[in-house]
């Protein structure tokens, strides 16, 4: 059996999953992390998704997947296979099936894998609230049964694997009833589909279980490796994918967050990042995030070298979201949002303009400080003070012999090293707490302060696990300080950095750790840079980059809103408009509606269902046609799409989610 959910809570083990072939490709069972992407092109054109197909392997995939929305796209993944074939390509295809079961019979006998989900293979969704008995709830099932066992046999036949993909956004009215729009009710509909794949000794299967929220996302995959663990002791492998993730920086964090998460605890065999871009551009991002785990589990286990350690159990429950219950201190811990830290430390000269990166303008004529709703809590100088007034909000943390010095310690607080531990204050103070040392030891003195902040921290390669194991031992002794998560990368790209501090930090996140964020660029070199494919967000400095990844990472994990959220799909052949245009427009209209979701669909197998919470869906409908949504419900069909924007401002007036950007300034 194994741990709540995972093979160990304090290393890097892998789960332990059945072996699937796709075609050559080995997938489970200890096999490296696999890599796939999904075409965006018009699966009748055989010519361009052929062309596509290749620049993705090209880039990277081990696998592509390619949609077949009916039998005729389904028939011509035959000519998209042979002419991948005929030019040297043997990569594993896999054929995307919603709606239509024969289409999904007919690829079962092309390609090497196809995909169903089971919200809308067989089930429907009309938002229908049905109260089922038990017994007409078996006859649904039985129903699935008869309808999903031929596709089961067709793929035993033909040596064909199968994903059982379970979508948040699409759960069946049956499940819905039932279940509720919960992680639970994402794990049953899956494993009504096992049961039955199973029961005919077929089991070439991976599961997966997408959201476009991470919290579920992640809550999902942990209780489906419980759920197979208890009832088949055994699990299959897993392909994990935060699903509509959007673009640039925000798609980025927030497919690292959900996707690294599990991934740290061993959970995972393949991956894909869900961007609105080309789909050859989520390749790197793919390979950023596996490269973490490549010969990790050769690496020392942090925790077994840390003393007087107990064994780690966690004080809550994995499955469900709580917060901890920290000790509020000014405005960090209990009821207050997560505080964002801003490192000055490497800054040489601290002046007005250099906390412009960090949300604070001022305006010299007016004598005003303009603070933007992504703007830095607190900022750490080191050893440095400031020489001229600061804005009211900001708040300084400097090391203990800067703090001596401060004229005003209602702005400046000290950050007390190991060594400094002898010394006593009756005001706030930030104390830091390296997660590898002896936790006991930090234990007992920190149950004799009160005023402590406490900033967690650590460079083991395990760095998620002994900061969580580390938590979770301060709950068990009833210490209650806020706790700030301080993670440091050296990583050499954008890209890189994201990864790295939206998966350590992030994942805490989601777990209920952290009453604030601190990042840190220990890599000298990276300057300048820009996150890597089509669609990126310019950086002008590192202190710029590590603000706006803190609150992006806070965002994606429903910590801190502190602007708007898009829900985007990444576009495959189903869709119905330009999707990578579409969303910048949208974005570039809507950036300032802070705590607004707006879900950009390309298709209606992506919308209303895959929207999932957000508050207004665009959709397309039809070529040229655009349907509008408030929450889950039709407001306009129909919508040209020239003047569909323009119709979704409306929508946001009439429904008193827009402010004009003006009123902000």
């Amino acid at each position: 059996m194994l741990q709540q959910y995972c093979a160990s809570l304090t290393e890097y083990k892998r789960l332990q999953t059945r072996e699937v072939k796709i075609g050559n490709l080995l997938i489970g069972n200890g096999n490296p992390i696999r890599i796939q992407t999904m075409t965006t092109t018009d699966t009748m054109d055989t010519a361009a998704t052929v062309a596509q197909t290749i620049r993705c392997i090209e880039a990277g995939a081990e696998l592509v997947r390619i949609t077949a929305p009916s039998k005729n796209e389904a028939e011509n993944l035959l000519n998209i296979k042979n002419a991948l074939r005929a030019k040297g390509y043997d990569t594993p295809l896999i054929a995307d099936i919603h709606f239509t079961p024969n289409a999904a019979e007919i690829a079962a006998r092309i390609v090497e894998k196809v995909r169903v989900n089971p919200g809308n293979y067989i089930d429907k969704k009309k938002f229908d609230f049905i109260d089922y008995t038990d017994v007409e709830y078996a006859a649904e099932v039985m129903r699935i049964r008869e309808r999903f066992t031929p596709l089961v046999r067709i793929c035993k036949e033909y040596g064909t694997a199968m994903r059982i993909g379970t979508n948040h956004g699409s759960l069946s009215d049956r499940i819905m009833s039932r279940y509720g729009d919960s992680p639970i009710g994402m794990v049953e509909s899956a494993m009504e589909f096992l049961r039955i794949a199973r029961d005919e000794n077929y089991h070439q299967i991976i599961l997966s279980m997408k959201s476009s929220n991470p919290l579920v996302m992640v809550q999902a995959y942990r209780l489906l490796v419980q759920k197979m663990d208890e009832e088949f002791n055994e699990c299959y492998p897993l392909h994990l994918g935060v699903t509509e993730a959007g673009d640039g920086e925000d798609g980025r964090i927030k497919s690292a967050i959900g996707i690294g998460t599990l991934l740290e605890d061993g959970i995972g065999d393949t991956i894909r990042v869900s961007l609105t871009e080309d789909p050859e551009f989520e390749i790197p991002v793919c390979r950023d995030i596996v490269k973490r785990y490549e010969n990790r589990g050769q690496k020392t286990n942090t925790l077994k070298q840390i003393q007087n350690t107990p064994t780690l159990s966690l004080p809550y429950d994995p499955f469900s979201y709580k917060r901890a219950d920290t000790t509020a201190i000014q405005n960090i811990g209990s009821h207050h949002v997560p505080v964002v830290i801003a490192d000055y430390s490497k800054v040489n000269e601290l002046n007005i303009k250099s906390l412009e990166p960090i949300g604070y303008t001022y305006n010299e004529a007016s004598d005003k400080w303009s603070i933007s709703d992504g703007a830095a809590d607190y900022i750490y100088t080191g050893d440095k003070l400031f020489d001229f007034p600061l804005p009211g909000t900001l708040q300084v943390i400097c090391n203990y012999t800067a703090w001596q010095k401060a004229e005003d310690k209602t702005k400046y607080y000290p950050l007390i090293q190991m060594g400094e531990f002898q010394y006593e204050f009756k005001s706030p103070h930030f104390i830091a707490i390296d997660a590898n040392s002896d936790w006991g030891a930090y234990a007992d003195m920190l149950k004799s302060r009160t005023g402590a902040i406490l900033i967690v921290s650590s460079n083991s390669p395990c760095a998620m696990q002994s900061i969580r194991g580390f938590l979770s031992f301060m709950r068990t002794q009833d210490i209650t300080c806020p706790v700030i998560l301080k993670t440091e990368s050296g990583d050499n790209t954008v890209d890189e950095q994201l990864i790295h501090f939206a998966t350590e930090t992030g994942g805490l996140l989601l777990d209920g750790f952290g009453d604030g964020v601190w990042l840190v660029n220990t890599n000298k070199d990276l300057e300048n840079n820009k996150v890597s494919g089509r669609t990126y967000i310019e950086i002008k400095n590192r202190e710029q980059l590590l603000n706006n990844t803190a609150f992006s990472i806070l965002q994606a994990a429903r910590t801190r809103i502190s602007k708007t959220e898009y829900i985007s799909c990444p576009s495959c052949g189903r869709t119905l408009f330009d999707l990578q245009e579409t969303t910048a427009k949208i974005r570039a209209a809507t950036n300032h509606l802070k705590g607004v979701k707006i879900a950009i669909m390309g298709c209606i197998v992506n919308g209303p269902g895959e929207m999932a919470d957000a508050d207004f869906g665009y959709v397309g409908s039809g070529p040229g046609k655009i349907t509008l949504y408030k929450g889950k419900e039709v407001v306009k069909r129909n919508v040209p799409s020239d003047t569909a924007v323009d119709a979704l401002i409306q929508l946001l007036k009439e429904n008193e989610a827009w402010i004009e950007a003006a009123e902000l300034l």
